[in-house]
């Protein structure tokens, strides 16, 4: 479908339909943290959704946080109910391959994360990843409440200036409410694939910018 086209997001009458319930079972517990994937989750904890290209490696990448208490991936962003990996793909349901990360705000910071995800990516390259390219692999954070929404409204003005300076253009990653853009879980062999796969396909590559939010300095 994508090659030698520019890749369009659908309208929501364009999309596919969906269906009301998944298509398959999500397993119990992550594979690396032990702790349950889906809610609802133990109080105190926090949900910080981010999209950041192909799933696979941006999962890896939060799971090593210390302070993250789960992580799952999915699709999110986009109108087709309960999709499959394949309609995902298709570039005809809307959605991005998302990362839902479970925290301790008392461990780590959402700004920390923020950090993390504008780190891990090249945010400027809207609706591809390096040689990923499709709908699915944009550049998105979903909050669940005001302060995360601007925190990350801050920290995107914080690293296009510094992105910037370094020769980078334009941030095209979306800012929006996670209400009304539910989180639908991905098949379960999608779930902690780079645990499963050590040696399987990681697309996440970052800029070698660092994001001047939380620390001073890029992680190693």
């Amino acid at each position: 479908m994508l090659f030698g086209r520019t890749p369009v997001l659908p309208t929501p009458e364009e999309a596919l339909t969906g269906r009301p319930t998944p298509s398959f079972t999500v397993p119990d517990r992550h594979t690396v943290l032990g702790n349950p994937l889906l809610g609802p989750y133990p109080q105190g904890l926090e949900v910080a959704d981010f999209a950041l290209g192909c799933f696979w490696g941006a999962e890896r990448k939060f799971w090593q946080v210390p302070g993250v208490w789960t992580t799952l991936v999915g699709y999110q962003g986009g109108y087709t109910e309960n999709p499959t990996y394949e309609e995902a793909c298709s570039g005809r349901t809307g959605h991005t391959e998302a990362v839902r990360v479970v925290f301790d705000p008392a461990q780590v910071g959402y700004e920390q994360l923020l950090k993390l995800f504008w780190e891990s990516h090249d945010p400027t390259q809207g609706f591809r990843q390096g040689n990923d390219v499709g709908t699915q692999y944009r550049s998105a954070i979903h909050t669940h409440s005001p302060a995360q929404a601007a925190a990350a409204e801050a920290s995107r003005a914080a690293y296009q200036k510094v992105l910037g300076g370094s020769g980078y253009g334009t941030i095209t990653t979306e800012i929006l409410p996670a209400e009304g853009r539910p989180f639908y879980p991905a098949e379960a062999y999608h779930q902690q694939y780079l645990d499963k796969n050590p040696a399987g396909y990681c697309g996440i590559g970052g800029t070698g910018v660092s994001c001047p939010i939380g620390v001073a300095k890029a992680g190693g």
